[in-house]
């Protein structure tokens, strides 16, 4: 209810003068003490799914490649200290306010896109996502048209390992949802909010609100 009465004031906000909104995520980070030192360096590793479509998975590196710079870290693809595997889903559902009677009932709608990964959202928590979307679309545009009434749900994850050992010392996820269609705007955000605390973050799953520019929408 609290996500939704947001999205009621961003609208508001949309619809009147305001030059900036707040993208609000939920972020749950774990860590190895000690295991990252400032300026360490990384290079991205891809799963064999994100192989096969380099263009996207291109864009969803530069998106993250900002945030990892951010948080401290170093990109150097030949002499990398860890790994970093990312991954993004975006899936559209029917809107809160939608009538159930016309869709079907909440959440009747099948949704779209997403891009595969070790993070998984909904039902039975972590985990693969299963099929909770159909269609190839990715974050920019779906195979078909949404609904009337549309709200995404999005998520975005950072695995970090040792290059040497593969040894997992930081992962962090971070999820958010809401009526725009805003999701290259909005994905970069969100992967700075997943880093925010590195690399010791507060343990527990908590709120990051980060200010977003209506110009970059």
């Amino acid at each position: 209810m609290k996500r939704a009465l947001s999205a009621l004031f961003l609208i508001a906000s949309l619809s009147g003068c305001a030059t900036s909104w707040v993208v609000d995520s939920d972020v749950k980070s774990f860590a190895s003490p000690g295991a990252i030192a400032p300026g360490a360096t990384y290079r991205f590793d891809r799963l064999p799914s994100q192989q096969a479509d380099g263009a996207r998975q291109e864009s969803l590196e530069a998106m993250a490649g900002a945030a990892l710079d951010k948080a401290g870290l170093r990109r150097d693809d030949a002499k990398p200290q860890f790994t970093a595997q990312i991954a993004a889903r975006v899936s559209a559902g029917v809107s809160p306010w939608a009538d159930p009677w016309f869709y079907g009932g909440y959440g009747g709608y099948g949704g779209y896109g997403g891009y595969g990964g070790p993070w998984g959202y909904g039902h039975g928590g972590y985990g693969y996502y299963g099929r909770r979307w159909y269609g190839g679309g990715w974050y920019g545009g779906p195979a078909f048209a949404p609904p009337a009434n549309p709200w995404y749900e999005r998520e975005v994850s950072v695995v970090l390992r040792e290059a040497g050992s593969n040894r997992v010392v930081y992962e962090t996820r971070a999820r958010n949802d809401g009526p725009y269609n805003l999701d290259a705007a909005i994905l970069p955000v969100m992967f700075e909010a997943a880093l925010q605390g590195f690399p010791n973050p507060p343990q527990g799953e908590r709120r990051v609100n980060i200010e977003l520019s209506t110009a970059k929408k």
